[in-house]
């Protein structure tokens, strides 16, 4: 089983994240002894931190970069076992909210677990597959809007926006977006798919996740300002920024260093009420309200 790379030890950016900040948007995994790890993984954690290390990394990563507030969003390593997300949340207490994995077939009983512990959502990967379907997210909808709960995606705009933009408008729950849709770039702004994104982020219907660029093209990602800057035209009031850190499973994705990250998000965004906006306020939303 092949090894996630530990990310670089965290550097200032050129503007730090202004107070209250939240990077919506990162992982904690642990040794493997720490926490089971799913059997249908692509990789094993870093060799090297124990679950503490990597929260004593998580602080400094946040620390540095300016956040006091985040998302910590549970990874496929660990399957629909979500006990090291529930873990990380306890220890970095009520400023941090969780975003977990459950399958189809999840009972009231789990959302009511989540609801109780710090969790604001439940997790769809359309790109790298899964343990729930699009099908079943849609299914559990009402349950998670009751608990004021949303769903968070995976997906390229290019390939599945077509096919369940219409599913998407009639959610009874908010839909968050990673990754900008994670685009196909070289496409432009004017690819159906990222067009009918726009619309539904311009109309109110998804957030967006301004991060990781760094999957969508090479440092300094001035590759993808045009898309950022859309998403931000279409509707600041939806648009977040995380990090992604630690960055696992890579692929043919170079390991970014998150200050840089921070700083395509300052080049992209130069208003300053936007960026308030999305470090700030839209999280106070979403997330903490």
């Amino acid at each position: 089983m092949p090894h996630a790379t530990l990310p670089p030890a965290a550097t200032a950016p050129q503007i730090k994240a202004p107070a209250g900040a939240c990077d919506a948007h990162v992982h904690l995994v642990g040794a493997p002894a720490d926490f089971s790890l799913w059997v249908g993984r692509v990789e094993d954690p870093a060799p090297g931190p124990d679950f503490q290390g990597y929260l004593d990394l998580y602080r400094r990563h946040l620390d540095t970069l300016g956040f006091t507030r985040g998302v910590i969003v549970h990874s496929i390593l660990y399957g629909a076992d979500n006990s090291i997300t529930f873990a990380a949340l306890r220890a970095m207490g009520p400023d941090f909210k969780g975003v977990g994995l459950l399958p189809d077939t999840a009972t009231a009983a789990d959302l009511d677990h989540f609801a109780a512990n710090q969790m604001v959502a439940l997790r769809l990967n359309y790109v790298h597959g899964g343990i729930l379907t699009w099908e079943g997210a849609r299914k559990l909808a009402p349950a998670l809007a009751d608990r004021g709960l949303h769903i968070q995606m995976l997906l390229n705009a290019h390939k599945h926006m077509g096919s369940i933009a219409a599913d998407i408008a009639d959610l009874p729950c908010p839909l968050v977006i990673d990754h900008l849709g994670w685009p196909d770039l070289a496409a432009g702004v004017t690819e159906p798919g990222f067009q009918t994104l726009l619309r539904l982020v311009g109309d109110g219907h998804v957030y967006v996740k301004l991060s990781a660029l760094y999957r969508l093209c090479d440092a300094p990602y001035t590759d993808a300002d045009a898309h950022v800057a859309a998403l931000v035209a279409a509707n600041p009031a939806a648009c977040l920024w995380g990090s992604d850190w630690p960055h696992l499973m890579l692929a043919d994705a170079q390991m970014p260093q998150a200050s840089a990250l921070l700083d395509a998000f300052h080049r992209a965004v130069p208003d300053p009420g936007h960026r308030q906006q999305i470090l700030v306020t839209n999280p106070d939303t979403l997330f903490f309200a």
